[in-house]
């Protein structure tokens, strides 16, 4: 049946859900509105696993081959502890940029007839449309304008971070740990071009006071991380977007997804802590799962299959997160460790078991589940009950 869609935001999410269901469907008439100029964007480079290029594969080949073809990749992760470097085999990661992430969605939506209009920001949903898609971002006109339908929460974080770029092209996906008089700052870098990487800093708020972060200005900010990284960055320069500032992470999550006509995707249904690298990950996988059930169901109900599907789906990501920005925000527990003991836990940040062991002996407990069968299986069998338990310990009403 031909629809009529019209999507509010032109990020990662709004683009992929495009350009699917019109391949699906060349009748569908469906219009995009971003906010922004074309071509402007925020963010440096985004990241993603293979994975997501294979199921990406599935769905529109052509668009996968062009997203690996202006993509860079990695798989060692770097960590540099003070002073000491350790550096361990990965899995394949991908580094691209976002502004060349956005261009290559954009191309693709416009040639399957897509229509793209930039500077438009519809404050109310579109009448004579038969679906909204509000795709547009954490602070979502359309769902703040129904927050109390949705159930909209947000949980601030603790630590305060500021996302970076810089003419340093990392080689690995490397994390570096600075001791300084006020504690421990610390910076996630990965290359996303052949000239540009990401560089996010992060560290607790009393190092972030202590430091005078919460004081200088743009300028004396990138002075100082410049010279306490100056060991990774080799010289290269860190460079802000015009009003980026620092700030904490903002977990939001919504009771419902829909609401009649109008439906949430992405960051405006959901976020996960950027420290597990999978926000762009989700965004498209949460395009490709609307598209699927718009093709399987009528319009009413294929919403409500959505929202159930990517819901159950995205358990194990938010669990993740949740537990990776403890880790982060518990970093006194760890970062004294030998730096490769340090780094294997560091991989091991998402399992809902550890903040509850003795590092040393978890580690001693996680060596030998690899070198063991029955750990191994024990494992697997106990860290996705203990997940599903504490997160539902999490999400009871207080």
């Amino acid at each position: 049946m031909c629809v009529k869609v019209v999507c509010v935001g032109g990020g990662p999410a709004g683009l992929c859900l495009a350009l699917l269901l019109k391949r699906q469907d060349p009748a569908h008439d469906i219009t995009v509105h971003e906010r922004d100029p074309e071509g402007s964007t925020y963010g440096w480079g985004v990241t993603y696993w293979r994975g997501l290029l294979d199921r990406l594969r599935e769905y529109d080949p052509e668009t996968a081959r062009a997203v690996e073809g202006h993509s860079v990749r990695w798989t060692d992760g770097v960590a540099h502890v003070g002073d000491l470097t350790t550096r361990h085999r990965g899995d394949e990661g991908f580094g691209i940029g976002r502004h060349r992430l956005l261009g290559l969605l954009a191309a693709r939506a416009r040639s399957l007839g897509v229509r793209l209009e930039y500077e438009s920001a519809p404050a109310r949903p579109p009448a004579g449309a038969d679906l909204v898609v509000a795709a547009d971002g954490v602070h979502s006109i359309l769902r703040t304008r129904r927050a109390d339908h949705f159930g909209t929460r947000v949980t601030p974080g603790r630590n305060p971070y500021l996302w970076l770029g810089t003419t340093k092209v990392f080689d690995a996906f490397t994390f570096a740990f600075t001791e300084t008089r006020h504690g421990w700052i610390w910076a996630y870098g990965y290359g996303y071009s052949g000239d540009h990487s990401t560089c996010v800093v992060e560290c607790s708020p009393e190092t972030f006071t202590g430091l005078g972060l919460d004081r200088a200005d743009p300028g004396e900010s990138l002075a100082l991380l410049e010279e306490l990284f100056a060991r990774v960055l080799d010289g290269h320069p860190l460079a802000v977007r015009p009003g980026a500032s620092w700030g904490t992470f903002r977990t939001l999550t919504n009771r419902t997804w829909h609401d009649g006509r109008m439906v949430l995707l992405g960051d405006a249904a959901h976020t996960t802590h950027y420290s597990i690298g999978a926000g762009t990950t989700l965004a498209l996988e949460d395009a490709m799962c609307l598209a699927d059930a718009l093709r399987a169901h009528p319009l009413p109900e294929a919403l409500a299959a959505y929202e159930r599907r990517r819901r159950s789906e995205l358990l194990s990501a938010q669990s993740a997160a949740r537990y990776s920005a403890r880790w982060y925000e518990n970093l006194p527990r760890y970062i004294h460790l030998p730096p490769h003991r340090m780094f294997a836990l560091l991989g091991q940040r998402h399992s809902p078991l550890l903040p509850y062991v003795p590092p040393q002996l978890y580690y001693g407990l996680d060596k030998a589940a690899g070198q063991l069968e029955p750990l191994r299986r024990l494992k697997r069998w106990l860290g996705p009950r203990a997940a599903r338990a504490l997160h539902a310990r999490a999400e009871r009403p207080r």
